[in-house]
């Protein structure tokens, strides 16, 4: 359905449409949570939400993109001990409750674009639409950056993933045809355009994760556990962020194999991440392609979130005349590859690893171009 139809819909219904884009990490991977760099951008895959005001404190949702369905009550909202979809909303509710103020009941209707499990941010781009959404509604107005901080915590309190701010940040913040340099840490930002010249590529592996089983929260814990080992010998390091290559490898027997390849991998990705940066910034196309081929094989050996669809995945996209590099987006333990591409050949790169790759799965990916969009926000015109 096109925005144009979506919007007719909602308008026929006495509802208002929102909208929530996905996001790509293009470098910095599991650095957020490690209060690291990042460089994502958001892209034209949507989250959509109709909400509808109620005359009471229910939340009734519907959701197409599970074949679902559910409510609460706004004056009983608690955690659950084996958390689902539902709870994300929960979450974001009880959130936005206590930070701005008391919200209305709704009828909500979300229909998803985005592929669940793909390492795309379908969860943070869901929190953002319905957060927007049940503001607006309940006429409370939010900064961008105080709505992406209490989705943040409603996923981490509410669906127990220990996620950092990044997703949230960008779907709320982004700005449309850049990628965002965010310093997870204190939250400055930098945007940088996506030169004409290089595509960015994301293909589906067909591999899913869900993220609380996945080892995504075992990957923070080693994390912690790392910094705070790293802190008895160097007390300015409050986590990796503060740790250095010579520090690890100076403390690489007291860490142990697996703390010292987490660590390794959150330490040099953080610089991957500013060269990145800096080779968009120059339009350095291949420079970007080497820095994203290196972040895929730390993410494989230091941190180990790949798996074998993933794998072939990379190799088939890399051999790709126009292919610069590629590696794995979002947690990992499946999902999506993102590929950096020169602009000039991407009909056929796309081509090529679709069918390329369905050789070997079987079937045809989906394979979708990145086009840096605008954050989550209300669709009031076309």
């Amino acid at each position: 359905m096109n925005v144009q139809a979506r919007l007719a819909e909602a308008r026929a219904s006495g509802a208002k449409l929102f909208r929530a884009p996905g996001r790509v990490n293009i470098i910095g991977e599991h650095t957020d949570y490690n209060e690291g760099l990042v460089l994502p951008a958001n892209t034209a895959l949507y989250t959509w939400l109709s909400i509808k005001e109620r005359s009471d404190r229910r939340i009734r949702i519907s959701t197409s993109s599970l074949d679902a369905s559910g409510a609460f009550h706004l004056d009983e909202l608690t955690r659950s001990d084996d958390p689902t979809w539902i709870d994300y909303v929960k979450g974001v509710a009880w959130f936005l409750e206590n930070e701005g103020g008391k919200l209305r009941g709704a009828d909500i209707s979300i229909d998803g674009e985005i592929p669940i499990g793909g390492g795309l941010s379908s969860s943070a781009s869901l929190e953002l639409a319905v957060a927007v959404a049940l503001l607006d509604v309940a006429g409370i107005s939010l900064p961008p950056k105080t709505i992406a901080e209490l989705c943040q915590a409603a996923e981490r309190e509410f669906a127990g993933v220990n996620c950092g701010i990044m997703d949230q940040y960008s779907i709320a913040c982004g700005q449309y045809g850049k990628a965002m340099l965010l310093d997870c840490r204190t939250l400055a930002t930098e945007y940088a355009p996506i030169p004409a010249e290089i595509a960015l590529v994301v293909t589906d592996s067909g591999a899913k994760h869900k993220l609380p089983d996945s080892g995504y929260n075992d990957r923070a814990i080693e994390c912690s556990q790392a910094a705070r080992l790293l802190k008895e010998f160097d007390t300015t390091v409050n986590s990796l962020r503060d740790a250095s290559t010579d520090l690890l490898e100076s403390r690489q027997q007291e860490l142990g194999d697996t703390l010292y390849r987490r660590s390794h991998h959150v330490v040099t990705e953080i610089q991957r991440v500013r060269d990145a940066f800096e080779a968009l910034g120059a339009g350095d196309a291949k420079r970007l392609g080497t820095l994203v081929k290196a972040s895929h094989a730390s993410l494989r050996d230091d941190f180990e979130v790949s798996c074998d669809e993933v794998e072939s995945l990379v190799e088939i996209a890399d051999r790709c005349d126009g292919v610069l590099g590629s590696r794995i987006v979002g947690a990992g333990f499946g999902g999506c590859v993102l590929s950096v591409v020169e602009a000039k050949n991407i009909g056929a790169v796309m081509d090529d690893i679709s069918r390329n790759y369905a050789t070997v799965s079987g079937r045809r990916p989906w394979i979708h171009r990145v086009t840096a969009t605008d954050p989550a926000a209300e669709v009031s015109e076309v």
